[in-house]
């Protein structure tokens, strides 16, 4: 089972950064602000999926790295506390932040300063959810292998 959830829920986290991050880009080039306020006050409410999704990733991760620490597994263990520490110290502050504020209509420098923070730390966790999505792909690839001999 834990083999299913974690790619699966993996994937799902991924995909809903990835729709975060573009949607909040094509919302800002797009200079419509009501689109601006509609994409950054859904975007808390993803954290419904994404939130439950990051977690069953963790905690399968864990118990299918079995207090391994070397090699590809312990690459993926050293990426998830930066992951989570993005997510909970600026990724979901900066989210709730900005949706209070277009909702408010505020579009000020802070506004701007904060999506271009959110952005970037958006733009990091994908792409460490993508390494650990790539490196975990290596190991099973490994495991089919080796189980074919």
């Amino acid at each position: 089972m834990k083999k299913t959830i974690h790619p699966l829920a993996g994937g799902v986290a991924i995909l809903m950064i990835a729709i975060f991050w573009l949607s909040t880009a094509i919302s800002e080039l797009s200079g419509s602000e009501p689109f601006v306020v509609l994409v950054k006050t859904l975007i808390p409410w993803g954290f419904i999926i994404l939130v439950p999704a990051l977690a069953a990733v963790g905690g399968t991760g864990f118990a299918l790295g079995g207090g391994r620490s070397s090699g590809l597994v312990g690459k993926k263990r050293k990426r998830m506390p930066i992951i989570a520490a993005n997510g909970v110290l600026i990724l979901i502050p900066s989210a709730l932040f900005l949706a209070a504020k277009a909702k408010a209509g505020d579009f000020d420098a802070t506004f701007y300063a904060i999506q271009m923070v959110e952005l970037a730390a958006g733009a990091a966790n994908l792409w460490l959810l993508t390494k650990n999505a790539l490196d975990g792909r290596k190991l099973t690839a490994r495991r089919r292998s080796s189980a074919r001999r």
